[in-house]
């Protein structure tokens, strides 16, 4: 089985990760899935650290006003998610004791928690059998599985029963391999350039014995981002993190000259609670 080569492959090569050595909580694991979601391991690692050493328990996030926890979560892009993750450490708090539900189910009744984080938190936070799928996952049973350079589009239903048919049936086994799979997508079957060589399952491989054809399917659109409205509201989001007050529009009013784009951007960060208009005027982030 490929699970067979993978277990003792990642206990050997894993990457030493903060949110997988051993006392780390449930909780810790929650918070780096909601960092790592679009975002490098590397700009999460420092801010993972500065949040748990800080928050390190689903009541103490909640008690943090709105605005302390966006500008700690600072550069990592997508600052809903910090709101997100704010409102799931309050559900947590108020509906289970403080601790972090194992349950796949009640995990996915929290805020801003999908099908994907929480199979990621009963799987890694509480070494329990749960097919975790993401980008790397696909690519790796795309390859090893179907014979496929690349995963193309997502399936669902079809990709979590490709990954549930790898595991074992042990919970803390089928555990370690589904961190193996990520991990192996991540760092061996990569996108551009697989290391095959270096690969525990490349004997047992389709696309390796079909000589490593090119994908030709339908691919994800890659999205820019220079001159997006992610990257206005990150400007303007930038100055709201960095002023010790409320801010004049004249100082957001500066970080992009398209008026129309910028005051559709500000716009949007109101909707979302990231930003608020005082009653002078001036704006700032949520209290």
């Amino acid at each position: 089985m490929v699970a067979d080569l993978i277990f003792p492959w990642f206990r050997a090569h894993a990457r030493d990760l903060p949110w997988r050595r051993p006392e780390t909580t449930p909780w810790g694991v929650l918070v780096s899935e909601f960092m790592l979601q679009q975002t490098p391991v590397a700009r999460v690692e420092p801010v993972w650290r500065d949040w748990m050493e800080r928050w390190p328990a689903p009541s103490s996030l909640a008690a943090a006003p709105r605005a302390d926890v966006l500008r700690a979560w600072g550069k990592l892009g997508y600052p809903r998610r910090a709101i997100r993750l704010h409102d799931a450490a309050a559900a947590i708090a108020a509906r289970h004791g403080d601790a972090v539900p194992s349950d796949v189910e009640a995990l996915e009744a929290l805020p801003g928690v999908g099908s994907y984080t929480a199979r990621a938190v009963a799987a890694f936070g509480f070494g329990l059998r749960a097919a975790v799928v993401d980008t790397n996952v696909r690519r790796v049973v795309a390859r090893v599985v179907h014979g496929q350079g690349d995963a193309g589009p997502a399936r669902t239903r079809a990709d979590l029963a490709d990954v549930d048919a790898l595991l074992p049936d042990d919970d803390a086994e089928a555990a370690v391999v589904s961190a193996g799979l990520m991990e192996l997508g991540a760092v061996v079957c990569t996108a551009r350039s697989p290391r095959c060589a270096d690969c525990p399952v490349a004997a047992r491989c389709a696309w390796v014995a079909a000589g490593r054809p090119a994908y030709d399917g339908p691919r994800k659109p890659v999205q820019g981002f220079a001159g997006t409205d992610r990257q206005v509201r990150g400007k303007l989001m930038d100055v709201l993190r960095t002023a010790p007050g409320p801010v004049e529009r004249a100082a957001l009013d500066a970080v992009w000259s398209d008026a129309g784009q910028r005051d559709r951007c500000l716009h949007s960060l109101l909707v979302d609670g990231l930003a608020e208009q005082t009653d002078d005027g001036r704006f700032a982030l949520p209290v």
